[in-house]
């Protein structure tokens, strides 16, 4: 059976570059339907979140020309992640396989052909990766592989250079829906869902149009949130600090009372030694101990929703069918001969057929 696929598109502030990429996209699209690899009905899914530019107005533009094109529009602004959670979420009882990828052309769509293969050979999630970081600068590169290094290192399962590029099946996804914490890191968690899985490895290209919204301190802020998604390692870390400096604490007790008794010591300076190198190790474990369960309860007990849907452009095309009906309904109702006849036969004017 060939399967259904939407792809999945987070969008913030992309009004520049969209114009460039739609096109591409639907090319894409419309090659995999010629081939047979993909259902006819098969589309793109946009997901608007909270843009302040006119990114979903063009995307609702888009939804009205073209049948293959849907959005959703998030409340505000919730983060890439969330973003394209929300996509794969909405897209999840419409498709048999989802391709998630960002909208500024750097993903080599071709690369779409060989993940749907590969799915169809039995695998439920196909994860695209790149094979040199060419485009990057020396920092990006350098730091980029530096980080996933320190993920794997942390014990995280993680794909190597891997983004957010990848196939999950309807059957990965519901499995994924069940994950619930708040703090996420989708490129991390999907490896945690299991079922057989492969890698499509590809060239990424340069930006085609606007910039990057993603400067360092973003990079940063999504590092740290994939650290403390998955792994507890840090917090650990933390308490063997405290107990290493515990026990040099306790050596450094030794040689204060040495000193004291054998009167090589300043008056008042024992006391002071003592009381700050003792106290510092026990409070480092003791907030190692308490945070390690804290950070537990946080990510937990809070459930916020990670994101809202305020608008689809599915629901604005019902709606404009709705409208279309009502006037020519009101039409046949005052026409006074058809309201005279469906009141002699005892119906409704306003319910007459057409």
């Amino acid at each position: 059976m060939t399967p259904k696929l939407i792809i999945v598109i987070p969008c913030y502030n992309e009004e520049t570059v969209l114009p460039v990429t739609l096109p591409l996209f639907r090319q894409q699209l419309q090659r995999m339907r010629e081939e047979g690899k993909i259902a006819s009905d098969s589309g793109l899914l946009f997901v608007n979140d909270g843009s302040r530019d006119g990114t979903w107005d063009f995307i609702q533009q888009a939804a009205k020309q073209h049948s293959d094109v849907e959005g959703i529009a998030l409340s505000r602004n919730r983060g890439h992640q969330n973003a394209l959670l929300a996509g794969l979420m909405e897209a999840k009882e419409k498709a048999d396989i989802t391709i998630s990828i960002d909208c500024d052309g750097q993903d080599d769509l071709r690369a779409m052909d060989a993940m749907v293969d590969a799915y169809c050979d039995g695998c439920d999630i196909v994860y695209g990766v790149r094979k040199a970081r060419n485009t990057d600068t020396w920092f990006k590169r350098t730091s980029a592989e530096g980080y996933y290094k320190l993920l794997r290192w942390m014990g995280a399962d993680v794909v190597y250079n891997h983004a957010d590029y990848r196939l999950v099946s309807q059957k990965a996804l519901e499995a994924f829906s069940d994950f619930r914490e708040v703090n996420i890191f989708l490129r991390g968690m999907f490896p945690l869902v299991g079922f057989r899985s492969t890698s499509v490895y590809y060239d990424r290209r340069e930006r085609l149009a606007g910039e990057s919204h993603y400067p360092l301190r973003k990079m940063l802020a999504l590092a740290f949130d994939g650290i403390s998604s998955l792994s507890i390692k840090p917090i650990r870390l933390i308490t063997g600090l405290g107990m290493l400096l515990s026990l040099f604490s306790f050596l450094l007790i030794l040689w204060v009372l040495i000193s004291y008794f054998t009167g090589r010591s300043v008056p008042g300076w024992s006391s002071t030694v003592l009381t700050t190198a003792l106290l510092g190790g026990i409070q480092l474990i003791s907030l190692g101990v308490i945070g390690e369960y804290i950070g537990k309860i946080y990510l937990e007990t809070k459930h916020r929703p990670r994101y809202i849907i305020a608008e689809r452009t599915e629901k604005k095309r019902k709606l404009r069918l709705l409208e279309t009906e009502k006037p020519q309904k009101s039409q046949q109702a005052a026409d006074p001969m058809v309201a005279k006849t469906a009141e002699s036969e005892g119906k409704n004017p306003y319910d007459v057929d057409e």
